[in-house]
């Protein structure tokens, strides 16, 4: 910053250059600092700087009217917040790109004065780039990337010290390295979360890599979640070996794709062959299923207790191969997503510019038309910010121009620095952002005071004075930050124009100016802040996963009638699911980011954010066993159709009446228990009417019994989510 600076005012000694050389600097080599791999990093501080010219130039155009001004500002600054939540790296550079516009709309300048601003910020461009390439570049790889690949390894070796229990022959050494394995997962998972939850934005790009390394979040966290801790058989007892070949081959599936994920596109044969390994036993376990509802009689002509028993032994003896089932889903999905990846890395450059996205996978285009939409939402957090941000920016301007204020950038700087969440917050930054000022101001003064007009000295001190600017956030604190950047700017002016400690007082004052329009702006709107909005996020999230599941349920059912056409897949439901799953992701993320005391605590929190994402790929485990329907196997399903859809319709109503409470504040209802009786119904209706001529038992009967299974599951959720709704609700 110093060099552009120098290079502006003393070789080409144009102060209107140097000053958006020296500013253009700071924002894109203090205010972003993009992640991934190096080139991906110099593609995005290229981006960032055309970008930054043409706001540069848009800014210089509208400078001499504060009407156009103000009202370019807001639409500017909307489009700009709004555009972070298509992609982390957009986010990242907000505040960048928003100097960008700032600078040269509050400082009044002709279209002549075009040329020389665009060349300052381009060769700050310019220098930032290879300042980023060349000045200690960051390490390779994304924030996600290694914590995917440490969680992918963990699993694997957890799922093969479930066999080693499983096959009873070690004793207490098994179970103890399966216990030990078990928290080795649960560290590893837990790092992967803390890492997807440490930014106050999604850290993804728009790219198809970056995009399924999010994917993978869910995916190993709802993998942990459902792996049950195994229990070693009776001594002599048979081992569940078709369970156990799912395991070692989901296994299998999950070290090769650690093995993709670190070499970033590799080879993915051995990956492809441990898919279809694994795609291979989960078929064979279904044909077990089937022979094993071959040997299970109805219950008719039974007592009521005996009825009751054999049916509890009979969903009992089902289990493992459902948890199987449900395993080898999870592992498959993990594994189509590791591949998604290693294709999309292994594109060439033209792929790559043409959006040439891998099979299966939406396009870059698409993937930001479906996120911008999710959050066109009157209850988006995004949203709320975007516009608030737009408003508090524009206003900022309009007011600086009427109140003839000297650098009228530093009031809409005050304003962008301090508007936060919710008016309490934005209150606490104002008193930060000024006493961090005054306290730069004091020094800069003691500073000037001393050395006077000396501007060779001041040359020396600038260098220090942008390095303090940059650590002390950080390292220090905000008021530090705000006092270092202060000193900045009154090395910066007097260089330029020596007025000594009085650029100072005019600082502290447009700073004043600039939190006072934050502070009404965010009393205006969303005074409440995040935590209101994470109950109303919350509500809408579990109502559509639960309307989701009902409609994969649905999906089924329609499948088994031999009567109708292949229904359509309930893909505007799913789409609906993971567009409320996309708020609350953002909403989650402004709750972490809020100062002060948080009324529900982040264990419980982040419990009811997990919960939807289980919710919400049980229903894809749901559509997934029934887009494999292999067609009528004859026999009569109304029966069993009769029981899933009611006991899809109790789960949906529970968790309907879950958003209810959340709104409402109200206690919510008790979690459903199991209903015995239904269990009975099905299993009836399954042995009775789903058997073919030969007695066997069709596929239909088993996904029935897995479908029944999954609904389960999502009841037993209810439990677990439970204590922090009341917490959330305020009960």
């Amino acid at each position: 910053m110093p060099a552009m600076f120098a290079l502006g005012e003393e070789v080409i000694a144009n102060s209107a250059l140097a000053t958006f050389a020296a500013f253009g600097s700071f924002a894109m080599l203090l205010l972003v600092d993009f992640g991934g791999p190096l080139p991906d990093r110099l593609r995005a501080q290229a981006a960032l700087a055309l970008a930054g010219c043409a706001l540069v130039c848009l800014g210089t155009l509208v400078s001499q009217s504060v009407w156009l001004a103000a009202a370019t500002m807001t639409v500017v600054g909307f489009a700009v917040i709004f555009a972070g939540v298509v992609s982390s790296v957009v986010a990242a550079a907000t505040t960048a790109l928003l100097l960008a516009f700032i600078l040269p709309a509050t400082i009044a300048g002709g279209v002549s004065t075009v040329t020389d601003r665009v060349a300052g910020w381009g060769l700050a461009g310019a220098a930032s780039v290879l300042a980023v390439g060349l000045l200690w570049p960051a390490p390779e790889g994304g924030p996600l990337l290694s914590a995917a690949v440490g969680a992918c390894r963990a699993l694997a070796e957890r799922l093969r010290a479930d066999v080693e229990v499983l096959g009873g022959d070690e004793g207490e050494r098994a179970v103890s390295d399966r216990d030990h394995a078990i928290e080795q997962a649960d560290d590893a998972v837990a790092a992967l979360r803390r890492s997807f939850l440490s930014t106050p934005y999604r850290p993804s790009g728009l790219s198809t890599a970056d995009r399924t390394i999010v994917n993978l979040v869910d995916e190993l966290g709802w993998l942990n979640t459902i792996l049950p801790r195994t229990r070693q058989p009776p001594r002599g007892a048979p081992a569940e070996h078709p369970a156990c070949t799912v395991k070692l081959a989901a296994a299998g599936v999950l070290q090769r794709g650690a093995d993709v994920l670190e070499q970033t596109g590799g080879d993915c044969a051995e990956l492809h062959a441990a898919l279809a390994e694994l795609t291979d036993a989960s078929s064979r376990l279904e044909d077990t299923a089937t022979t094993h509802l071959l040997l299970r009689p109805t219950t008719d002509g039974l007592s009521p207790a005996a009825s009751e028993e054999r049916v509890s032994a009979f969903i009992t003896s089902l289990d493992p191969s459902f948890r199987a089932q449900e395993l080898g889903f999870a592992v498959s999905l993990i594994g189509v997503s590791v591949d998604r990846f290693a294709a999309a890395e292994r594109r060439s450059w033209r792929q790559r510019v043409l959006g040439r996205a891998p099979e299966g996978m939406a396009g870059t285009l698409s993937a930001a038309q479906r996120r911008a939409t999710a959050h066109v939402d009157p209850h988006s957090v995004w949203l709320h910010n975007s516009v608030r941000g737009a408003v508090g920016l524009g206003l900022a301007v309009f007011v600086a121009d009427r109140t003839g204020v000297q650098h009228s950038f530093w009031v809409v700087l005050g304003t962008l620095s301090v508007l936060r969440s919710n008016a309490l917050n934005t209150g606490e930054s104002v008193v930060r952002a000024i006493s961090g000022t005054v306290a730069g101001f004091i020094v800069g003064a003691a500073i000037l005071a001393l050395i006077g007009t000396d501007t060779t000295l001041l040359w020396f001190l600038l260098p220090p004075a942008v390095f303090l600017a940059g650590l002390a956030p950080a390292v220090i604190s905000f008021v530090a930050g705000q006092a270092a950047f202060t000193l900045t700017v009154l090395f910066l002016f007097n260089i330029i124009q020596p007025l000594g400690w009085r650029v100072g007082l005019l600082r502290v004052e447009d700073v004043a100016l600039g939190c006072a329009v934050s502070l009404v702006v965010g009393l205006m709107f969303w005074p409440r802040g995040a935590g209101a909005a994470l109950r109303r996020a919350l509500a809408d999230a579990y109502a559509g996963t639960a309307n989701y599941l009902a409609s994969a349920v649905d999906f089924g059912m329609l499948c088994c009638d031999s009567t109708m056409a292949a229904p359509p897949a309930p893909d505007e439901d799913a789409a609906r699911a993971a567009a409320a799953a996309s708020r609350l992701d953002d909403t989650f993320r402004s709750y972490l980011a809020e100062r002060g005391a948080k009324p529900v605590g982040l264990a419980e929190v982040t419990s009811l954010v997990s919960g939807v994402s289980g919710l919400r790929l049980a229903a894809d485990a749901v559509l997934d066993l029934w887009r494999r329907e292999d067609g009528p196997a004859g026999g009569e399903r109304t029966a069993a159709r009769k029981e899933l859809l009611e006991e899809s319709e109790r789960v949906k109503d529970w968790y309907e009446d879950l958003a209810h409470s959340l709104l409402d504040r109200r206690e919510p209802r008790q979690p459903l228990t199991h209903d015995a009786g239904a269990d009975r119904r099905l299993v009836d209706a399954v042995g009775r009417d789903l058997r073919g001529e030969n007695g066997r038992a069709s596929a239909t009967a088993v996904r029935m019994i897995w479908t029944s299974d999954h609904l389960d599951a999502a009841r037993r959720l209810q439990g677990v989510i439970l204590p922090p709704a009341r917490a959330a609700s305020g009960r």
